[in-house]
């Protein structure tokens, strides 16, 4: 993987660049839509590809691991053959998926024995195994194994899990290394800072994931219900010691908003399950503020879904005809606002990157953060 930092904005930290694997280009900084269990819920690859336009999508480790398993997908040749996807993946490590099954597992150090959400079997991830999981499933870009604290949490817990979190990171690079590639084609690897919201420990754990001199960096354990504020000033110390010239990750976020805010302090790539989560809920994301498409104003509300959207699905349906197909529990319904919502948030972050490029990041910034901050 190779990582090219093309302009940065000159008022604040807010970069452009570019990344390059062996499944093509990503430029940053990008969204990388959900594909939790080798799906982009309600979304076929066709459109993924024509009108929602990622250049990476997210698959999850934990998810994978258990349904269809590594050896299903070591048979079809790797994750991208299996979904028959063509551009990047990134996988994350299940450390995200493992600390939301609170009452299900167990940590120690040697790993986390848990519990399947699926059929209750019990199951053990340890650094060196969920390499080796990451390797079969065949992402370009896999994760460290890390604890992910919940939120508050107490400052010793917090101390201890960043020092496990550095310990595991050792073993996952350690094994690696013993690990051949698959399917013909590098992976690169992303270690991840931890350290809740204290800002010696975010220090200490930034200062630990650069020194280990991989070819990313990712930001874990924030997005996880700390105020949004906590999470920008997290961000802030983390960013000022990760390397300028490796792309930074800021998992899970997050808002339109909180895109935007994390951008401006430097970070490069994001996820979130939020714009697929939100739509099937019926909450559009646009440039002017969110929509309820449930609420009964839209019910005789003819016009287009949005003016400025992307999507085919933008064009073809109106406010009126999305709302019917919600209240008519129509599951088309979901999938248009899915799509719209996808659609968006890249519409954001290329936008966000056409600014940084024109010098005018900023003031753009600062409209589109009051624009998207009404509810329509």
């Amino acid at each position: 993987m190779k990582f090219d930092l093309l302009q940065k904005d000159p008022q604040t930290k807010a970069r452009a660049g570019k990344l390059t694997t062996d499944h093509g280009v990503i430029e940053t900084p990008i969204f990388m839509p959900v594909g939790t269990v080798a799906s982009v819920k309600g979304v076929h690859q066709r459109e993924l590809r024509e009108e929602i336009n990622p250049d990476i999508i997210l698959g999850n480790t934990y998810h994978l691991y258990l349904r269809p398993r590594t050896e299903i997908l070591e048979k079809a040749g790797g994750l991208h053959k299996f979904m028959g996807w063509d551009r990047n993946i990134l996988t994350d490590s299940g450390g995200y998926q493992v600390y939301s099954l609170s009452a299900n597992r167990k940590i120690k150090e040697e790993g986390v024995k848990f519990k399947s959400h699926i059929d209750g079997s019990y199951h053990f991830f340890t650094p060196e195994n969920v390499m080796e999981i990451q390797r079969t499933i065949g992402a370009d870009i896999i994760m460290a194994f890390d604890e992910c604290t919940p939120y508050p949490c107490d400052y010793r817990y917090a101390q201890r899990s960043m020092h496990m979190t550095h310990r595991w990171l050792d073993r996952c690079i350690s094994h690696l290394d013993k690990l051949p590639f698959k399917y013909g084609y590098e992976q690169a690897f992303f270690p991840i800072v931890q350290g809740s919201t204290y800002k010696d420990l975010r220090q200490q754990s930034a200062e630990y994931i650069a020194n280990s001199q991989q070819v990313g960096n990712a930001i874990g354990g924030l997005s996880v219900g700390e105020p949004a504020e906590e999470m920008y000033a997290m961000t802030e110390v983390v960013t000022a010691i990760l390397p300028e010239d490796k792309p930074r990750y800021l998992m899970g976020v997050g808002t339109p908003i909180n895109i935007l805010e994390n951008i401006a302090l430097g970070i490069d790539m994001f996820d979130c399950v939020m714009p697929t989560r939100n739509a099937r809920n019926g909450m559009l994301f646009t440039a002017y503020g969110t929509i309820n498409i449930k609420n009964r104003k839209w019910a005789d509300d003819f016009s287009i879904l949005d003016e400025n959207g992307t999507t085919f699905v933008d064009r073809e349906y109106t406010k009126a005809y999305l709302r019917h197909l919600f209240v008519a529990d129509e599951y088309l319904g979901k999938q248009i606002a899915t799509i719209h919502n996808l659609g968006f948030y890249m519409w954001l972050v290329r936008e966000a990157r056409k600014h940084i490029l024109a010098g005018d990041f900023r003031e753009w910034k600062e409209k589109m953060v009051r624009q998207m901050n009404n509810r329509l």
